[in-house]
């Protein structure tokens, strides 16, 4: 049976595939490597040219494990690499445990030959502890983004899907691997294939750099209020400074008699309720994912004194911000 792809022409003029390399992380997230590299795959097949190669390293050399429990075989350790090469660093979770000082020696001597390094899904934090990002835009999973603006206060992170800023790259993950995929197979070698291999993705709205990676407010809570998607908006943005209830109502045209029953009625929940409930998400991802003190995680989350952080945390989660971090530490050392 004849193959009934059409063949994508594209410019080669003779020069050697691109190589990618993909370091695997410990815990790596499976999706985030998997959707890039299968765009690299597809790019060939769809050209029936040799446009891409890949290289699989672990810090062992051996193999590496992603979050879902299957191990890789990976095809070198941490070795000196070409001055052509494009690293892909691939993350998951507890990211922090999986970047090594070992890890990070490797990636500040590669960079300083000037290759292009990127970061999937959670490796942004790999870049920004080797000092990659200082001064350059970048992106991280949303479930990260509370912990690593923390962090890294000189790096200016946005909520795009991906972002390329010079020869550094970050993705937002899951499938945002496709999009920044796609968009270097653009640039290397035109529009034409990157659609082509979109469409054998089924694929069929590729994001740009200026989409943003979380559903919008509406979606997310099943809610089309256009006042109360603004209410949440205004308090997911002040979470160290949290705005009183009466305020928020004045901002948006109403009264807070009017907020309270509007929150009521599509939340089951108070405005005031609500809000503590955002501040103690951030609340526990910090705890979880920084080494912050408990009263600087509290002064980040807006309450004014250790004692009544712990009693809200305790009040919504059933246990002390103590405890959840010990229980934490001791489940990543296991």
């Amino acid at each position: 049976m004849s193959d009934p792809r059409q063949i994508i022409e594209v410019e080669t003029a003779g020069d050697r595939p691109r190589r990618f390399v993909f370091v695997l992380l410990e815990d790596f997230t499976l999706l985030c490597f998997a959707a890039a590299l299968e765009c690299l795959r597809i790019a060939n097949r769809m050209s029936n040219t040799q446009l891409y190669i890949w290289t699989l390293v672990g810090e062992n050399g051996s193999e590496v494990s992603c979050s879902a429990g299957t191990t890789f075989r990976v095809d070198m350790g941490l070795d000196e690499l070409s001055r052509d090469d494009t690293i892909l660093i691939c993350g998951g979770i507890d990211v922090q445990r999986a970047t090594t000082r070992k890890l990070l020696g490797w990636i500040r001597r590669e960079s300083r030959k000037g290759l292009v390094v990127g970061g999937l899904c959670t490796a942004a934090y790999s870049l920004a502890r080797a000092g990659l990002l200082d001064g350059k835009r970048a992106t991280i999973h949303w479930e990260n983004a509370d912990s690593f603006a923390e962090e890294f206060d000189d790096i200016h992170l946005t909520k795009s899907v991906f972002v390329i800023d010079g020869n550094r790259m970050t993705t937002a993950g899951g499938t945002s691997s496709i999009d920044l995929m796609l968009k270097l197979i653009a640039n290397d070698h035109g529009e034409e294939l990157a659609n082509a291999v979109a469409d054998q993705l089924i694929y069929s709205s590729i994001r740009t750099d200026q989409d943003t990676q979380r559903l919008s407010v509406p979606t997310r809570i099943g809610v089309r209020h256009p006042k109360l998607s603004q209410v949440i908006q205004m308090m997911e943005a002040n979470i160290e400074e949290p705005i009183s209830p009466s305020i928020l109502a004045k901002e948006v045209g109403m009264s807070t008699r009017q907020l309270e029953r509007l929150f009521r009625r599509y939340l089951n929940r108070s405005p005031k309720r609500y809000y503590m409930e955002l501040r103690l998400q951030k609340a526990r991802n910090l705890l979880m994912q920084t080494d912050m003190s408990v009263i600087n995680v509290a002064l980040a989350c807006g309450f004014a004194s250790p004692s009544h952080f712990s009693k809200c945390y305790r009040a919504h989660y059933d246990t002390t911000p103590y405890r959840e971090r010990g229980s934490h530490a001791a489940r990543l050392s296991v």
